[in-house]
């Protein structure tokens, strides 16, 4: 398993090509392999590749235009083919998911794309929040619905750990029960500080170990660091600490 930074967490660091350069080589500098591109300015795919090269990176996903995926799902995976991406993400529902029309409206709407990004040698994936984990009228949690709704090869999941736990649930369990459709799997911690606060891998509460395990055993093949919130501390700083914290797991 590859470790990578999730972008997003960099986001006020990456908002013209100018610094989303720099802070390419930032990330590399810290030791990560791998990156996801969510949250940063635009970008031309060809600018993107040489500047991964140049890096000694790669790019594990996006969260990409849903509407372009939607409309335009083979210039899409075209696109990532230039920089060398096959997983092809989108970070939330659009539009929201608050019941039953909004999951059937992103059904009908996006499994055509979905299944024409596959049949190119690409995967869609779906990043959860909490609201995934909200049962429907049928009484299955929205989450079991999208896993049996698509085929695994038309939608995988960029499984957010702390937005598993924030609902309830397990991750390591919930990874397990997804096996083979978590190729890319969020990393970040659950403290408690006067309230919920997002926190470095290691930092919190969460049982890593055991989340690790069930990547290894679901075949997940990035684990990526994600902490939105860094409460004024330096973004940087915090994925360093995540990183040395997962290094000292044996991962890298």
């Amino acid at each position: 398993m590859v470790l990578g930074a999730q972008l997003y967490t960099l986001r006020e660091y990456a908002k013209t090509p100018e610094t989303l350069a720099d802070t390419l080589a930032r990330v590399a500098e810290i030791g990560y392999p791998s990156v996801q591109v969510s949250g940063t300015c635009a970008y031309e795919a060809e600018w993107l590749d040489e500047q991964l090269k140049k890096n000694g990176l790669v790019c594990a996903a996006t969260h990409f235009s849903p509407e372009k995926i939607r409309e335009t799902p083979e210039e899409t995976a075209a696109f990532h083919n230039r920089f060398g991406c096959k997983n092809i993400g989108i970070g939330s529902m659009p539009g929201g998911l608050n019941g039953d029309d909004d999951y059937n409206r992103f059904v009908r709407e996006f499994k055509p794309a979905a299944q024409r990004i596959a049949a190119l040698g690409s995967r869609f994936l779906y990043h959860n929040h909490y609201h995934e984990f909200v049962r429907s009228a049928d009484g299955k949690l929205y989450i079991e619905k999208m896993a049996a709704d698509f085929s695994p090869t038309e939608l995988g999941f960029i499984l957010d750990t702390y937005w598993v736990q924030y609902a309830g649930g397990d991750p390591a369990r919930w990874i397990r029960k997804l096996s083979g459709r978590v190729k890319c799997v969020h990393l970040k911690d659950m403290a408690y500080e006067n309230g919920q606060r997002r926190a470095p891998v290691g930092s919190g509460n969460m049982n890593f170990e055991a989340i690790i395990a069930a990547c290894a055993d679901a075949g997940s093949e990035f684990l990526l660091v994600e902490q939105d919130e860094c409460y004024g501390e330096n973004p940087f700083a915090c994925l360093k600490k995540s990183y040395l914290y997962l290094k000292s797991l044996g991962l890298d």
